[in-house]
This record gives structure tokens, sequence and C-alpha cells, in this order.
């Protein structure tokens, strides 16, 4: 005898419904998930990352990721992605800086007198913008010697610098210069010690310029990461990741203790954001940050 029940108006809007209840229940599902991982974070580590590590990863989908993971900032980027972190409620915790005819990158930017004109325009701009798009932090770079000495250095970087610090102030916008090694990645670069970046806070003169202690680039460059953390807090603005030697994962694969540093960050009353920015080497690069948000979120 056929059993089976016919397929009726009634029965296939019940079996439709049923359906929709199911994927409406596995979305939940999902979401809820993201959730929890989310706000499985202590809160005490405000997590970032840095998006050019995953340049295979879609700014929407790492966005996507990151919620899930418990970052609430992506960075590194220009202000006409704004919107995309905005549709996912993140921020940019630092907002890259402006290029014009080749300066203000790494290489080439305040330490000449000559690139200044074109670098106080161009910041000023992005200044305005990265204060009507909500955010608070703006990277600098010192660039490359070029066989200029350090006290002409910081001396050209300050001029050129509080050129540009009027508008930041009244802008409420952080300009961040950023630590970074000399001996691996980015040979010559001028503020390449901790000491030298201080130097330039003081020079400057203003709450609205700071550093971005990179802790990756200064324990190759002179190491003493807690100590120094300790000693010169009030003059950084933000904090990176990455393994060492490497520049990779943040786990015992490499030296530094990264958990024994987050607590030392915490301690000096930090309230801004670490942000991950290691090259994952593993198939599973979201994955890898996962750890790295983990490991860091004391």
């Amino acid at each position: 005898m056929n059993t089976s029940h016919p397929l009726t108006r009634r029965n296939a809007l019940k079996a439709s419904a049923a359906l929709v209840a199911t994927t409406a229940a596995s979305l939940s599902s999902r979401l809820s998930a993201a959730e929890q991982s989310a706000a499985s974070v202590k809160g005490r580590v405000n997590h970032s990352v840095c998006k050019w590590c995953y340049p295979k990863v879609s700014l929407d989908d790492l966005c996507a990721a990151a919620k899930g993971i418990g970052l609430s900032s992506i960075e590194l980027l220009q202000p006409s992605d704004f919107p995309t972190l905005k549709k996912h409620g993140l921020t940019c915790s630092m907002v890259s800086g402006p290029s014009v005819k080749g300066l203000g990158g790494i290489t080439k930017a305040f330490n000449r007198l000559e690139h200044h004109d074109l670098l106080v325009e161009a910041y000023h701009q992005q200044i305005d913008q990265v204060s009507e798009g909500g955010m608070t932090n703006l990277i600098c770079f010192s660039g490359n010697r070029g066989g200029l000495d350090d006290e002409k250095g910081l001396e050209n970087c300050a001029i050129g610098i509080k050129r540009i610090m009027k508008r930041a102030e009244e802008k409420k916008v952080t300009i961040v210069m950023e630590l970074l090694n000399s001996r691996v990645d980015h040979a010559d670069y001028q503020c390449d010690h901790t000491t030298w970046g201080v130097e330039l806070c003081k020079r400057i003169g203003s709450e609205r310029f700071k550093l971005l202690y990179d802790i990756y680039h200064m324990q190759i460059m002179e190491g003493d990461i807690i100590a120094t953390i300790r000693r010169q807090h009030a003059y950084i603005a933000h904090y990176h990741t990455g393994g060492v030697p490497g520049r990779h994962e943040i786990d015992d694969t490499q030296e530094l203790s990264y958990p024994t540093i987050m607590k030392a960050i915490v301690e000096t009353g930090y309230k801004g954001h670490v942000a991950q920015e290691f090259i994952p080497k593993r198939a599973d690069a979201l994955a890898s940050l996962k750890q790295g948000v983990q490991i860091c979120d004391v």
C-alpha cells in the first residue's frame, strides 16, 4: 500500500516553510558562532590586522573573517576602503599615507627638505579624509638615509612634519611614524631605533605625533622589547606584531613571547589597537590569523 503523502499545495507550502526555517536556522547558527567567537576575546586588547599580509583574500572576505575572529579593525588601507569596513562594522586603526610622485612611502619621505612641499599638500588632503571617515591614526615614514646623518634627518623630519601638525590637531588625527628595521627588510631606513623616534616626538612636541612600535622590527634592531615599551610607551600610538626570525606566525616557531609582551603593553594602560602584521606560511592563512589573535588576547 502506498503510504506517501500526495503532493498537494498545502504539503508543498509546508515543505517550503520547513526548508526556509532550516536555512534560517543554519545561517543563524553560523552568525551566532561568529558572534560567540568575537565575544570570546577578553577585551583588554583591541585587535587589528594589516590587509597587505593577505593578498589572496578580498577585503570583503577579510572583513567577514575578522568579525568572526574578534578583530575590530583592518588597517593600512586608503580612505576609499572605509565604506567596505563600515559595512562590516569595522574601523581602520592605522590609515595608509598618501603617495604623490613616488613620495610618502618608506624610502622617500620627510627626512628630505625637497620632499616637503608635495608631502605637506598630500598629507593635508589625507588628514581631511581620515577625519571625515571617522578614523584617527595616519601613518608616515622618515625615508632612507641616503648618506644623511641621523641628526640632520631628525632636523628635516621635524621641519616637515610640524607643517602638517596644525591640521592634524584641528582634525584630531594622530600622525604616526613607523619604526622599521634597516638590517633585514628596509636597508638604510632612518627611523630604525626607538630612541631616534622618541627624540623626533620630543622635537615636534605634539600629542598628535607618535610612533608605531613594530615589535618584529625592533626585536631585530635592538631587542629589549618589554623594557622599551615600559620606558617609552607615552610616545607609542600603535603596535604591530610579527614572528622573529622570518616575519611569519607569532607562535612557538619563533623567539618572542607575545603573551608576555601583550601583558606588558596592557599594563601601561594602552587602549589602542595591536595589529597582526605577520606573513602566514601555512596554507590556511586565516587560521594563522585567528591563532595570532588568540595568542595576543591576554
